[in-house]
């Protein structure tokens, strides 16, 4: 593999040798019509983007664009080709009408009534009564129309706010000169009306002037009130905010997602969502399917935490197009990107368990079309620890290795994509704590834990836009990825290995911006070979192919319609039809209703979603259908799920406060039943009855006073399952879940950030008929969990943190453990790593090179 990985790397370099040894720069002048700033950004960044010129400048009163250009990528008529294709006529092509049609009101250059507001003098823009414009947005290089803006005649009350086009009209008897313009999260502007006859405002986003007061920042959690799909963005700076240092716990300050420990001797984590364990979450990279079947728990720690931009978090079934496994939810991670950011970013974390890592970015631009980055990871623990006097270690000692190469190319033609490869290397061992601190030496017959992982993975993006009718556009996603895991508990090996590859081309259509089409056809093939010791071998051969149908219908922002379908056919289960929809309805700018409703399924990969199993002394029974043909001979999983999310902007005292409500429910046709009922005994079975999960959420975001924020939430969980003919609570999940985030940033940029966790009650599995199990309680009880960190951030280069977890009541919780198994340390870990939360310092830094 490394020789493959260096071969493909010396070619990628030879051929951007060659590029760069026969580009040949010429400079160019032509006409090219248009008649604003919009028209202005639009023209340069298409000669850029689409017609691959090294440079653009575009004069606005002589119209003349003055581009470089690269022979050997591109040619000046393809340039002009490409203007007339964005909407803009020039000296050789014209725009085609349906194009020109969809340009902003304000940049229509062939109505003569825009010609002739741009044309206005000064006396004609002094006497008129009506002041009419558009009002922009400027951020990172991007110009956008606001909607919504508030503009009002300065000294007065009198104003209007600007449409879906960011276009206003306000009458101006008073013949006042001047306009304040306003938008949530931009800066205030003001402007002299005499300029121009249209006027044209571009904000830029809230930031520090000289004699200027903030009084707004961007939110580290975005929730959109656009959007038709229900989701929110955990951003980079949000991510500052945990303690470390992986997608799993990158959710530490999120009430929407649960993580929870299956066991504390692989001392994995896993994510839960709507009630539901991460599996039912589809976990996307950069809308590519990504931790699945035997990832599902480990591969949610092969995704570093400083490697993430970004995370989007979607609640019910998400879009057809990305698939059909998302049943209570979809989380979707956004990689920092080769083509911008820090050229040189280092990470390193360590706590007082002895866990330390380091992280790295490095990125280069090779051209302006080609650009890579290296993403580099390391982890170490070394100690073994047990803090709770059971005999056996808290956390395993690890070491882990994760390398991810990624190269994006920008439009070259009308084509663009990307590629990566990623290596992880992941090894875990815990067990009898003796065995690694120990004076014993007897350690041949020690209980222990070993993991041994190896994932190697590759991914592309490729996407294409036709020329002809810049409207339609078609995009294809590749993925390929083989992992192989060795595993031993006790003296009972658990190894597996699979080969998957996954295909998804898509076309999409939009002929206006209130209707878009995208449809589909996508292949997902998995073999997958799995050895439980005592138990058997399992081989899966999963071929799955299908077709896939989207429209969006909306009227501007104020409503959106999302139906969708999918037909897949299994190799082993049959046919699956998937009809989802999306809908959503803004009261006003700050105020959204969204309802979703659909289906998903998935195939169970039993064994290495439930990996804590090996770690007790539970028999593992298959209660299998008559079905031979299927994986474990058990049949798919399938489920409904319904929800409903009402989001409200609002302003208190001045701030700004969000306030945002869900209920979702989710019905199993058919599920996997993992029935731990039975003492000494684990049972996986069909669904034979009902199965369902509600979850309730309430959450409130507002700024209390300046750089001070808190955020709450309340969460709710009713899931139950038929087992044994009686319709039960699932052990080992809270009812009740509140939450509490407070962070402040002073003027000299300390941050300081705590959150609060309450964590209701978990139902244990019954216990009552054996001897051994301690105390024979039924719930565990609830606790508090405290996490708090402090940030000195040293402009832009470099970061320093500190922080501490701690259960508050962790001496009462980690007296009622459970102890169906010998090691006391399965059913619910996370009460087991109680005293470790109490101890749990850590310090990092962060350093960023431009």
């Amino acid at each position: 593999m490394k020789h493959i990985i260096k071969a493909g790397l010396i070619f990628l370099f030879v051929q951007i040798n060659i590029v760069l040894a026969f580009s040949q720069v010429t400079k160019h002048k032509f006409w090219v019509n248009g008649v604003c700033g919009m028209c202005e950004d639009r023209i340069e960044n298409t000669a850029i983007k689409n017609g691959n010129a090294r440079s653009a400048s575009w004069d606005i009163d002589s119209k003349i664009l003055t581009v470089k250009i690269d022979e050997s990528l591109t040619t000046l008529d393809k340039v002009k080709m490409e203007l007339a294709f964005a909407g803009h006529d020039n000296d050789t092509y014209d725009a085609p009408q349906n194009i020109y049609d969809q340009l902003h009101h304000c940049c229509k250059y062939r109505s003569e009534e825009i010609q002739n507001a741009h044309a206005d003098t000064h006396e004609e823009s002094e006497y008129s009564n009506t002041i009419y414009g558009v009002i922009l947005g400027q951020d990172e290089g991007k110009v956008i129309p606001l909607i919504g803006a508030t503009v009002s005649l300065q000294g007065t009350t009198f104003g209007t706010t600007t449409n879906e086009d960011g276009y206003f009209e306000i009458e101006n008897d008073s013949k006042i000169s001047q306009l304040d313009v306003s938008y949530i999260g931009f800066e205030t502007k003001t402007v002299d009306i005499t300029e121009d006859g249209q006027v044209e405002i571009i904000l830029d986003l809230g930031h520090m002037l000289e004699t200027v007061e903030v009084t707004y920042k961007k939110r580290t959690t975005e929730i959109s009130f656009i959007d038709p799909i229900s989701s929110e963005t955990i951003t980079k700076e949000e991510l500052c905010k945990a303690a470390c240092c992986n997608l799993s716990e990158s959710f530490e300050t999120n009430p929407s997602v649960d993580v929870s420990f299956p066991d504390a001797i692989t001392g994995t984590r896993q994510i839960q969502m709507l009630g539901l364990a991460g599996p039912y979450v589809q976990i996307t990279r950069e809308l590519i399917p990504d931790i699945r079947t035997m990832s599902s728990i480990y591969g949610l720690s092969m995704t570093p935490g400083p490697w993430i931009e970004s995370i989007q978090l979607i609640k019910g079934v998400g879009s057809v197009v990305n698939g059909y496994e998302s049943i209570a939810g979809q989380i979707n991670v956004e990689l920092k990107k080769p083509e911008r950011g820090d050229k040189l970013f280092l990470n390193g974390y360590v706590n007082n368990g002895g866990r330390l890592e380091l992280n790295a970015k490095i990125r280069e631009q090779f051209t302006d079309q080609i650009s890579s980055e290296l993403l580099l990871h390391g982890k170490m623990m070394n100690e073994a620890h047990d803090n709770n006097g059971d005999g056996f270690t808290d956390m395993p000692l690890e070491k882990d290795y994760i390398v991810v190469n990624r190269w994006k190319f920008e439009p070259r033609g009308n084509f663009q994509g990307q590629l990566g490869l990623k290596v992880s290397n992941l090894n875990h061992e815990g067990g009898y704590h003796d065995h690694f601190e120990g004076t014993d030496v007897d350690h041949n017959t020690h209980w222990r834990m070993n993991n041994n992982t190896r994932r190697y993975e590759a991914w592309s993006k490729i996407g294409y836009v036709n020329p002809a009718k810049p409207e339609t556009s078609i995009g294809l996603q590749l993925s390929a990825a083989y992992q192989d895991q060795e595993s031993e508990f006790g003296f009972q090996a658990y190894d597996s290995e699979v080969l998957s590859g996954f295909a998804n081309l898509v076309y999409q259509y939009i002929p206006n911006p209130n209707h878009t089409i995208r449809a589909g056809v996508t292949s997902q093939i998995d073999h997958i070979d799995e050895l439980v010791q005592k138990i058997g071998y399992f081989e899966r051969r999963e071929n799955v192919y299908g077709a896939y149908f989207e429209y969006t219908l909306q009227d501007g922002t104020k409503w959106s319609l999302i139906p969708g379908m999918r037909l897949d056919h299994h190799s082993n289960y049959g046919w699956f039809f998937v009809p989802r929809l999306h809908a959503k309805y803004n009261f006003s700018d700050n105020s959204v209703i969204r309802l979703v409703a659909g289906k998903g399924w998935r195939t169970a990969s039993i064994f290495a979603e439930n990996i804590g199993i090996f770690s007790s002394a539970r028999n593992i029974r298959l209660n299998s259908s008559d079905s031979d043909d299927t994986p474990y001979n058990l049949q798919a999983e399938v489920a409904w799920n319904y929800g409903i999310n009402f989001t409200q902007g609002l302003k208190l005292g001045g701030k700004d406060m969000i306030i945002s409500t869900d209920f979702y429910r989710t019905d199993f046709e058919n599920q996997i039943v993992v029935d731990f009922e039975t003492p000494g005994e684990v049972e996986f079975s069909n669904l034979e009855g009902s199965s369902y999960s509600n979850s309730f959420q309430f959450k409130v975001e507002y700024e209390l006073t300046k750089n001070f924020d808190i955020r709450a939430a309340y969460r709710l969980f009713d899931v139950k399952t038929t087992i044994d003919n009686a319709l039960i609570s699932k052990p080992l999940i809270s009812r009740h879940r509140s939450f509490v985030n407070l962070a402040y940033k002073t003027n000299s940029d300390w941050h300081f950030d705590s959150t609060i966790n309450w964590i209701g009650q978990k139902r244990l599995p019954d216990t009552s008929t054996n001897p051994i199990a301690y105390q024979r309680r039924s719930h565990s009880p609830d606790y508090i969990l405290l996490n708090a960190q402090v940030m000195k951030r040293f402009g832009k280069k470099w970061d320093f943190y500190v922080g501490g977890e701690n259960l508050l009541n962790y001496k009462q919780t980690d007296a009622i453990i459970a102890a169906d198994d010998p090691f006391g340390e399965f059913f619910d870990a996370s009460i087991v790593w109680a005293p470790l939360f109490g101890t749990n310092i850590y310090a990092g830094f962060r350093f960023a090179l431009q």
